[in-house]
This record gives C-alpha cells, sequence and structure tokens, in this order.
C-alpha cells in the first residue's frame, strides 16, 4: 500500500488529456451523398420493374411507392436523362447514379432535397 501512495506521490497531478475526435460517420449508401444523408427505411418494390423501393422516413413510405410508380411509369422513355415526376402533391427529379458497384435510380423531392426515394435492383 505505501508503494501505491509513492507512486501516486511522484507521479503528482495529471494534466488534462483532450477527448479523441469524434469518428466519422459512416458514408452513405448513395454515391455522391454526405454522411449527413438520413438513413433509408425499405418500403417494398415498385410492381413495374420489382425494383426495391426506399425512403428516408418511414412515414415517407406511401409516397415513396407513388413516386416510384410514376418513375418507373416512364423509365423506359428517358434514355438515361433526369426527368420530373409528380407523386403525392410534389415534384420529384429523378435519375440514375452510381452505386457501387450497381447504379440504382434516385428521386429528390425538388421542394425539399433531404426527401429522397431510391430504386434498387
Amino acid at each position: 500500500m505505501a508503494a501505491g501512495l509513492l507512486a501516486a506521490a511522484t507521479l503528482g497531478p495529471t494534466a488534462p488529456v483532450a477527448a479523441p475526435p469524434p469518428a466519422p460517420a459512416p458514408a452513405s449508401a448513395s454515391a455522391g451523398k454526405t454522411a449527413t444523408a438520413a438513413p433509408l427505411v425499405f418500403c417494398g418494390t415498385a410492381a413495374a420493374f420489382g425494383l426495391g423501393v426506399s425512403a428516408d422516413r418511414a412515414s415517407s413510405c406511401a409516397v415513396a411507392l407513388r413516386v416510384a410508380a410514376a418513375y418507373t411509369g416512364i423509365l423506359p422513355h428517358t434514355r438515361g436523362a433526369p426527368v420530373e415526376v409528380r407523386a403525392g402533391g410534389t415534384t420529384w427529379l429523378c435519375r440514375e447514379r452510381q452505386g457501387n458497384p450497381d447504379p440504382y435510380q434516385e428521386c429528390l423531392d425538388t421542394g425539399d432535397s433531404g426527401r429522397r426515394v431510391t430504386l434498387t435492383s
């Protein structure tokens, strides 16, 4: 016990240690999105092509499925160009994005770019 007290007395007070920096947030699953992108919730499949439909919020699943239906209805005619669709009273800008490794379709609410819908195979 005396040795323990002696060691504590010899070392003296310690200087404050800075906390390590926070770990970086995991990368988003969507190419081109920042790490702050909201995680996606799986909503179901699009009837036209059987693509998986995901939304940024679970409460948006009904709208996400309507967006997917509107987009897949014209998808064969887009020739890869971005297009606007109307669903849920909102205009959505939809386009193909490069994923890792497979491309996917993404639609963003033109009035609130934080709202997004993805279609994946």
